[in-house]
């Protein structure tokens, strides 16, 4: 902390104490408050002096000898408020001119308009609500722009309060997020699912590749771990009966952290009995059209830079032909390890000497093909190694019917036919096991209780899980998911 910020916030606490000993209390308990910003200036009538009661932070104040104006501001927006001498007494005055950037108070007057045209409150009145201690960072605004804004982007994830009360951008992208997800809860709703919740905390982590992380139950004195999906509780809800579910969950990942990736995430997972991954793909594109259309306006967004199109109906693929389409490698005649290496090489993806044909294949696509897909793309048909959970085509049993959505080049969700063939999903458990014991730490391991589950008999179904993080990126247009995420997880502060 420099000696100029130390000095203002030594400042700020004198005058906490010098409140103290006139008898007011910067933190009281509570405040009656009637009115928002908002609803005063779109209610106001020039012919009528209306009560009113606000509270909301100082952001700007013009202290003068016997008037003053500031602008306080609520969640709905900002309003000014006109103090006089003669009005508030002269001690309440004198507290009123010391106030600081930040404070947050409480008025109570009457509307009116200014001589300058501007909706404003005339005080009687005020209360401190709460002291700013700390001095809020500089924002400069020019011509109606904002900028030098809290510019320290670690700073503004670390101390995100900051970055709300400062940022308009950051509030509306998180409001954004909220009505995103609500709009999510309203699509399924009307079309009959209904939302469930399922443990956090699981004996076997399962429904997705990747290492979770682990904790320990006390008094049972067992390892748990975080999860890393819902997904096999949520189809134990299909043998149940339930016939058209989803949750809106949080999943834990023990993996890197990126502009793309957060160890703790939120995903959409939804399950329909008697669909496919065909109606997966109707429900996807359908519902992020009207998301965009609800929430943005419009079907057609720049993100970045690039205009997308998110209007029905997306292109859809193969896994092996847009690998084909863009690298110009073809996985239908490539039938050894050495043609899948040596086809890496002519496209110059480096890949680890015991993958099989079609993890190479993977790491082709991911490398070269996924930074490609910037329209809204179903990519389909994925090999059965890379799709443990998913149900082979008919005329295929080495291929599944799985998709992936790519938009703007990422991966924003995951759909299946769902497996429900217990005897083919032991099977594959089983080889999942067998890759486990040979180092794969992401493979999954075996469920007897969900083989059990299906036993009893699952129907067919669709599934599909939706990345909300990713999704709210794309609405927001930012290149990095800390800027969805209210409290993202960083390295501790040394």
């Amino acid at each position: 902390m420099n000696e100029e910020l130390s000095d203002l916030i030594q400042q700020r606490i004198d005058k906490v104490r010098a409140l103290r000993e006139k008898g007011v209390n910067p933190y009281p308990v509570r405040f009656a408050r009637d009115s928002i910003a908002r609803d005063i200036k779109e209610q106001f009538k020039d012919d009528e002096q209306k009560n009113v009661r606000v509270a909301g932070r100082l952001r700007s104040k013009r202290i003068m000898g016997k008037a003053s104006f500031v602008n306080i501001e609520d969640a709905s927006g900002s309003i000014q408020v006109y103090a006089r001498l003669d009005d508030l007494g002269a001690e309440n005055y004198e507290i009123f001119k010391q106030l600081d950037l930040g404070d947050i108070i409480g008025v109570a007057g009457f509307t009116f308009r200014t001589k300058q045209g501007e909706i404003s409150i005339h005080a009687h009145e005020f209360k401190f609500l709460a002291k700013c201690i700390q001095p809020l960072p500089a924002v400069k605004e020019k011509d109606g722009e904002l900028f030098d804004e809290f510019a320290d982007r670690e700073l503004r994830y670390r101390q995100r309060y900051v970055d709300l009360i400062v940022s308009p951008k950051s509030k509306s992208d998180f409001i954004m997020r909220s009505r995103i997800i609500a709009g999510i809860r309203e699509f399924l709703t009307k079309r009959g699912y209904i939302e469930v919740e399922t443990p956090m905390m699981q004996a076997i982590p399962g429904g997705a590749a990747a290492k979770p992380f682990i904790t320990h139950h006390n008094a049972l004195d067992i390892d748990l771990y975080l999860r890393i999906a819902p997904e096999l509780y949520l189809k134990r809800l299909l043998v149940g009966g339930f016939e058209k579910v989803f949750e809106l969950n949080r999943n834990f990942r023990n993996e890197g952290i990126s502009t793309k990736h957060n160890p703790e995430f939120t995903m959409l997972e939804m399950y329909e009995a008697y669909a496919d991954y065909h109606t997966m793909m109707q429900i996807a594109e359908e519902m992020v059209s009207t998301l965009a259309h609800n929430c943005l306006g419009t079907m057609k967004i720049d993100y970045q830079g690039t205009r997308i199109n998110l209007a029905p109906p997306w292109e859809k693929i193969t896994f092996v032909d847009i690998i084909k389409k863009y690298t110009g490698v073809d996985f239908n005649v490539i039938s050894s390890v050495e043609e899948a290496r040596k086809a890496a090489a002519s496209v110059g993806v480096k890949v680890d000497p015991d993958l099989s044909v079609w993890r190479i294949a993977n790491e082709i696509f991911e490398d070269k093909v996924e930074s490609q897909l910037l329209q809204p793309t179903f990519v389909m048909d994925f090999p059965k190694e890379l799709s443990p959970l998913a149900k082979s085509r008919e005329d295929n049993p080495e291929i599944v019917e799985r998709f992936e959505p790519y938009i703007a080049g990422r991966e924003i969700g995951n759909a299946f036919s769902e497996l429900n063939d217990p005897f083919d999903q032991r099977a594959r458990f089983e080889e999942q096991v067998r890759m486990r014991e040979a180092g794969d730490e992401e493979a999954q391991r075996m469920d007897y209780d969900y083989i059990n589950a299906l036993e009893y008999g699952m129907p067919p179904a669709g599934g599909m899980g939706i990345g909300i993080d990713r999704l709210v990126m794309l609405f927001i247009d930012t290149a990095s998911i800390k800027d969805t995420i209210l409290f993202p997880l960083l390295r501790p502060e040394r």
